[in-house]
């Protein structure tokens, strides 16, 4: 997995560097439909079991035709995340994850 950054980093300036434990803020795009932020927060589950079901935001675009699902993780480390984006993924519901 790649973090993708639009900031511009100084020449030798390193990306900042994530330290694990930590909270995890995740946005899921996909299809507005009934049931996409319960299959988001099932996939979420088996990744972070600790996944606080009360903080979780969805909004739906202007014309209702997408759903975004926000929601805080506790990270464990990046073998974790890689595995709870490819997860995402392969639902074939979920267009992206930030």
């Amino acid at each position: 997995m790649e973090f993708i950054s639009n900031k511009k980093l100084a020449n030798g300036e390193a990306p900042p560097v994530i330290e694990f434990p930590c909270d995890y803020p995740i946005k899921v795009m996909g299809k507005a439909t009934s049931d996409f932020v319960e299959l988001v927060s099932d996939v979420v589950r088996r990744h972070a079991v600790d996944l606080d079901l009360s903080k979780i935001s969805s909004r739906d675009s202007s014309k209702g035709r997408w759903r975004s699902v926000t929601l805080i993780i506790t990270a464990t480390g990046k073998p974790q995340l890689e595995a709870l984006f490819a997860d995402l993924k392969a639902t074939g519901r979920v267009k992206m994850v930030i």
